[in-house]
């Protein structure tokens, strides 16, 4: 991990910062995210000390949340994969996670996976990714997720993962 980057809980302030990233990277930009969270959204984590940022200077370059199962209630891909894979006990959902173009391939989101793990209290885990985003695939199996299989939503496949810790696996 590049040695000038600073990873620490989100504040207030990186929610425009974190709204533009999400931005570039949402699948009509031609990028991978798959859902579009208001600042509302990102507002609440940042209220319970789960939205992780991380910054180069004044630039965001990355966020990774960990949310509770009810506040994504109404998200329709998370449902369709809680609906497959039912999550096991104290399970928060990891995600969305983005990572400026720029910066991929340096360890960034498995360095914020860390740090949010240690202000979640090292509990279990799940989230998806699209089938056919291998860099994302090897990323999320090189942080010590496991695959719990496919599942589809609007025609598109993609893999659940779920994260438990070493005392709970």
């Amino acid at each position: 991990m590049p040695s000038d980057v600073l990873i620490s809980l989100a504040a207030p302030d990186d929610i425009p910062g974190i709204l533009a990233l999400q931005e570039q990277n949402l699948l009509e930009a031609s990028g991978t995210l798959s859902v579009r969270f208001t600042a509302g959204w990102f507002e609440n984590a940042i209220s319970e000390n789960s939205l992780v940022a991380c910054r180069r200077g004044n630039e965001i370059v990355g966020y990774v949340a960990g949310t509770s199962i009810a506040a994504n209630e109404k998200v329709p891909i998370i449902t369709a994969m809680l609906r497959t894979f039912p999550p096991p006990a104290n399970c928060y959902i990891y995600g969305p996670v983005c990572v400026a173009d720029t910066e991929r391939g340096k360890g960034l989101a498995g360095a914020m996976f860390a740090h949010l793990q240690a202000h979640m209290d090292n509990r279990p885990a799940m989230t998806f990714v699209r089938a056919d985003n291998e860099p994302s695939l090897r990323a999320h199996r090189k942080m010590g997720m496991h695959d719990l299989g496919p599942f589809t939503n609007e025609s598109i496949a993609y893999i659940a993962f779920a994260y438990r810790p070493q005392s709970a696996a």
